[in-house]
């Protein structure tokens, strides 16, 4: 099954005993407000009530007061705080405004809620963990850097946080340094092997020995010349691996330093916008409870008749409570969006970083093997260049040397005898 992928702040509906037993008209669901109250919302028309729709044009399905439609919605929620769609697609509710009052401008007061259905921690909205069920995971078993890196986290040294987009763009940048120094470990092992063929090319023009004779002595030649033999190998080794190993860890991803500071200016940018929009919903959210508490005052005033401009002061302070209301939702709208767009690109930029980091490892691990590979082919190079060293060392005889030997250097083979008187 394709796992569901869930913004922070995403709330899975909770089901209704009503949704599960009626049958509603085409088109209509029914959902819980976070105050537990239940309306109804038509995802073909985006029409809300609070009254259960009926089957029949113009008979009410469940009976109360007069029907009425819940305030305009803004990005899947109400003014009031209510998701207007399935909360799926919901992200930040109005905390603190009005309740379930179907006006902005009413002074009557809205149900508390008990519990907060979200949290915000550093203008990231997420589904509080006492209320919200266990969110599931983007690439569950894989332990995807998508899944795990949404919070920021303490900094070690406590001088503030990090952000979870921030620590993998370090290991990013760690990984690419890690093969650099691959790279130029693999540059000093072609130094010493080609400061190793040069000394044994040296020595194999060494004339040390060079007057034995006999078969010895063109075993110990070819013990000279296998040096040198030696030495060619080496030099072919180390330049496959300045060409097979050391070029190709140097030349990955040459401009990856640059491309992940984009990255990370990019994601930076969208935190950025989205906390200057968090800004505004509270700023906004500010201004509408004055203009609540303004409504009440002047509706107290009203029903005391402390003044004969109160009726005239309430329309202006329902107008200003009313226009605040918008502007709460117009902000929220606001930061919803921009928590949309750094949610999709978090999600593609780390899947983007992840397949980079596999990326990188297999190719270190394809290089090492290469090196390996090279490693074997080098000894067995080497051996071959002893084997005519042993096969002379078989047939070295000091007997036939000593023959040879005596053939050529020989002065005469009459003895001595004794002086006669």
């Amino acid at each position: 099954m394709t796992p569901i992928w869930k913004k922070p702040g995403m709330v899975p509906p909770p089901p209704g005993e009503e949704s599960q037993t009626v049958i509603l008209p085409p088109g209509w669901h029914s959902y819980l407000s976070p105050q537990g109250r239940r309306y109804y919302v038509n995802t073909a028309t985006n029409e809300t009530t609070w009254e259960r729709p009926s089957s029949s044009p113009g008979i009410s399905a469940s009976p109360g007061p007069h029907r009425s439609s819940l305030p305009p919605t803004v990005n899947g929620y109400h003014a009031s705080g209510t998701p207007a769609h399935p909360p799926e697609t919901a992200h930040m509710s109005l905390r603190k405004s009005t309740g379930d009052s179907q006006n902005l401008g009413s002074s009557s007061p809205g149900k508390k809620q008990s519990k907060e259905n979200t949290i915000t921690i550093n203008c990231v909205t997420f589904p509080h963990p006492d209320t919200m069920p266990e969110q599931q995971l983007l690439k569950p078993t894989e332990w995807s850097y998508c899944d795990y890196f949404w919070a920021d986290k303490k900094d070690p040294q406590g001088n503030g946080t990090v952000a979870g987009f921030e620590l993998l763009l370090q290991k990013q940048l760690k990984g690419k340094q890690m093969q650099k120094e691959m790279s130029e470990f693999i540059r000093e092992r072609i130094k010493i092997e080609e400061e190793y063929a040069k000394n044994l090319a040296k020595l194999s023009q060494s004339s040390l020995a060079a007057q034995e004779e006999g078969s010895l002595g063109e075993a110990w030649a070819q013990v000279k010349k296998s040096l040198a033999d030696e030495a060619e190998v080496h030099l072919k080794f180390s330049a496959k691996l300045h060409s097979e190993v050391e070029k190709p860890l140097m030349n990955f991803r040459e401009n990856f330093k640059k491309d992940m500071k984009k990255c990370d200016h990019h994601i930076a940018d969208l935190r950025k916008q989205l906390a200057s929009r968090y800004a505004s919903v509270e700023k906004a959210r500010k201004a509408l409870t004055e203009r609540q508490k303004d409504l009440e005052m002047k509706t107290q005033q009203l029903e005391i008749k402390l003044s004969n401009k109160t009726e005239e002061d309430i329309k202006k302070a329902r107008r200003k409570s009313t226009q605040a209301g918008d502007d709460l939702m117009r902000c929220v709208d606001l930061y919803n969006q921009a928590q949309s767009k750094w949610f999709e690109e978090m999600v593609t930029t780390t899947l983007e970083l992840e397949r980079l980091e596999v990326e990188r490892v297999e190719m270190i691990r394809q290089h090492l093997c290469q090196y390996t590979q090279l490693r074997h082919e080098t000894d067995m190079f080497n051996q071959s260049t002893v084997e005519p060293v042993d096969q002379l060392l078989r047939k070295v005889d000091p007997a036939k040397d000593r023959e040879l030997w005596v053939r050529e250097h020989k002065t005469g083979n009459i003895r001595p005898v004794d002086m006669e008187i």
